[in-house]
């Protein structure tokens, strides 16, 4: 068994990441990314009623109910900050906010996603490669440019074009820039910035030379 190099503490911050196993495909098709989304909306919280597999048979009120009482009554175990979802990894920013919180936030999304995928996809085995990567964040410059990073990694690996980003649905940066509702805590990250618009500039400029790294190699990930 891999033991985790760093320990992930509380009230801390860290980019997370992970990969599908030999950097194959965790997402296929649009269902698997909303289904990953859907996971980790719920998932954040530490009292979730029932497993994911049966919330999700739920109606619509029902479930907009047992999370709206969440939100109001449980407690979290992560702060999710900011995210992206690409064909074979996943990037999180995220705060934990109970002992062991991003450990057992990860497992979950984790298993009950490779279950989906496995039984749709019609495959077996482990869908994600080890255990995921985290770094510690030092201090706020990180904290925004790591932002940065994670809201480009569409970008800058040429999954999609600059100006399609607004609209990049599996991530957490239309919440950023108020195209839409979503269940990140943006706040920490808008606090550095004037608006949204300002926060949006700041990860626009940063566009082309994060495909020049891109192009030379990658530095946040150990070789996606």
């Amino acid at each position: 068994m891999a033991y985790r190099k760093i320990v992930l503490a509380t009230n801390e911050i860290y980019h997370v990441y992970n990969r599908g196993v030999e950097k194959r495909p965790i997402f296929v098709i649009r269902k698997d990314y909303l289904r990953f989304i859907a996971l980790a909306n719920y998932y954040r919280f530490s009292n979730c009623p029932v497993k994911f597999s049966h919330f999700k048979e739920l109606s619509m009120q029902e479930r907009e109910s047992i999370l709206n009482r969440l939100e109001n009554e449980s407690k979290k175990l992560v702060d999710i900050m900011a995210f992206c979802l690409m064909p074979n990894h996943v990037h999180f920013l995220l705060k934990q906010l109970l002992d062991n919180g991003i450990s057992k936030f990860m497992a979950k999304i984790t298993s009950g996603f490779s279950h989906y995928f496995n039984v749709r996809h019609e495959r077996v085995g482990y869908l994600f490669q080890g255990n995921f990567g985290a770094v510690r964040i030092e201090d706020d410059e990180q904290f925004v440019h790591v932002s940065r990073y994670i809201h480009l990694n569409s970008v800058s690996s040429y999954l999609i074009e600059v100006e399609d980003l607004d609209n990049y649905e599996y991530s957490s940066f239309p919440e950023y820039i108020n195209k839409k509702k979503g269940f990140c805590n943006t706040k920490e990250i808008l606090s550095y910035f004037k608006n949204a618009q300002e926060y949006g500039k700041f990860v626009y400029d940063q566009a082309d030379y994060a495909r020049q790294l891109e192009n030379i190699k990658h530095l946040t990930l150990e070789g996606k």
